[in-house]
């Protein structure tokens, strides 16, 4: 089904805390090289957040970015949305703080949870809510401080994430050919257990022995995850090319979740791409999660590789297993 959305996207921004990890400080204490590091994963750095700062704040730093390059003030927004795996707090929704420290009273503001995925996750939601005219504009927000749950005692996932955000705002388009051409989503919850966080929730509640074996921190089962997501990638791009009635040479950009190296470059090469087709910043920023895709839109747009007319396919696979595919055309 051709799944279209009279929305468009009018600014973008993104935000990452100061503090830089490059990988010769997980060298320092775990068995590893930086090669290792670098071959298995492509990153080479990753930003992580200062003590004082929240997932609501770097997402809250991304937003007045949004906002300055749309030409809009916080007022001007109407819904916010933030996709995050790392909140603030269990609850309230991390969205809350974003719009008490934005300074906007009394709007609809509340979390999506689709980890990797989120962002497209909750682009949808807030499109689908503009389009229909419910609101006239929407803050979309990928944020997270995926350092915080990474066990630093496992060399698996710790070498993998860092902190980031970014927004977007949406607005209706008049336009067809300036909107979403096409959106899915979905989820194969029989692999719920590949990537999670075993305690804290209602299923395993917060104790003392739940501390003492380390189940706060985030868990990954690489190789079947890794698996999964080269085939069901592929089979996302195909099936979203042959919807809009595209190539992959009518694409400016790909803009994959940015997980895996080897997957980016497994992807790029079975669609016979060009290294300058696919946006890859997973070796300046890590595994961002849900503010990856954004993150990257908003690079392409701001350093002159995207403009007015370009289509860019977004792509993430997440825990869950979730996962997003979009079409738009700038």
């Amino acid at each position: 089904m051709n799944v279209r959305m009279p929305v468009r996207i009018v600014g973008t921004g993104a935000y990452v805390p100061a503090g830089i990890r490059d990988n010769r400080h997980f060298v320092d204490y775990l068995d590893t090289t930086e090669d290792w590091i670098i071959a298995r994963t492509g990153i080479r750095e990753r930003h992580v957040a200062a003590a004082n700062e929240a997932t609501s704040n770097l997402a809250a730093r991304a937003a007045e970015r949004a906002l300055q390059d749309a030409g809009l003030t916080a007022n001007d927004i109407d819904l916010i949305v933030c996709a995050t795996a790392t909140g603030d707090h269990q609850f309230p929704a991390t969205a809350a703080f974003v719009q008490r420290e934005l300074g906007v009273a009394d709007i609809p503001a509340f979390d999506i949870g689709a980890a990797c995925a989120g962002f497209l996750y909750a682009t949808v939601v807030a499109g689908g809510m503009v389009a229909a005219g419910m609101y006239r504009r929407a803050l979309v927000l990928g944020a997270e401080t995926l350092t915080r749950f990474a066990d630093a005692e496992d060399r698996a996932t710790v070498i993998l994430f860092g902190d980031a955000a970014g927004a977007a705002i949406l607005e209706r388009s008049d336009n067809p050919d300036q909107s979403v051409l096409y959106f899915e989503m979905g989820c194969d919850g029989t692999r719920a257990d590949l990537i999670g966080v075993a305690a804290g929730g209602s299923r395993l509640p917060t104790s003392v022995t739940t501390a003492a074996e380390r189940l706060h921190f985030l868990r990954m089962k690489g190789r079947e995850v890794y698996k999964f997501a080269v085939v069901k990638m592929q089979q996302l791009i195909d099936h979203a090319l042959q919807v809009v009635g595209l190539t992959p040479a009518d694409l400016k950009l790909v803009i994959p979740h940015q997980s895996n190296l080897r997957i980016i470059e497994s992807v790029r090469e079975k669609m016979e791409l060009p290294r300058e087709k696919v946006s890859v910043n997973i070796d300046r920023f890590g595994n961002t999660s849900a503010a990856s895709v954004i993150m990257a839109l908003d690079e392409a747009r701001r350093n002159g590789t995207l403009s007015r007319g370009d289509h860019v396919l977004m792509v993430a696979i997440g825990a869950g297993l979730t996962w997003g595919t979009m079409v738009i055309r700038l």
